[in-house]
């Protein structure tokens, strides 16, 4: 819900905001926001479901609801609103960072590090 407001809300007359230019800032928060959010729906899923699925499977939906989400906000953010624009490379940041989660997750749990996750 939070990622859909920032996405599309303008904040342009804020000035609580700083105005600092820092060239393509906007795609390492894509990157970090879609990342996070894979990290925690990843853990989410996996517990509300209590592994009836395969920790495989559940990165596997989470990560592809990711990309998809994105997907649709940047179409969003193109056709429906006039202060905003859809952005190829934000979805390809925002899929870059639902991928990395999903393979850090699966590192980390895979049973290869000294942080163990019921498989």
């Amino acid at each position: 819900m939070l990622v859909t407001l920032l996405s599309l809300f303008s904040f342009s007359g804020n000035n609580a905001l700083p105005n600092i230019k820092i060239p393509h800032f906007d795609k390492f928060v894509h990157f970090s926001f879609y990342f996070g959010a894979t990290i925690l729906g990843t853990m989410c899923v996996w517990e509300r479901t209590k592994g009836r699925f395969s920790l495989r499977k559940t990165i596997f939906w989470v990560v592809g609801f990711a990309i998809t989400y994105g997907i649709i906000i940047e179409v969003l953010q193109a056709w429906f609103t006039s202060y905003r624009q859809g952005d190829i490379l934000d979805v390809l940041a925002n899929s870059a960072g639902a991928l990395l989660a999903g393979l850090v997750v699966k590192w980390f749990f895979s049973g290869n590090t000294p942080l163990k996750w019921r498989n």
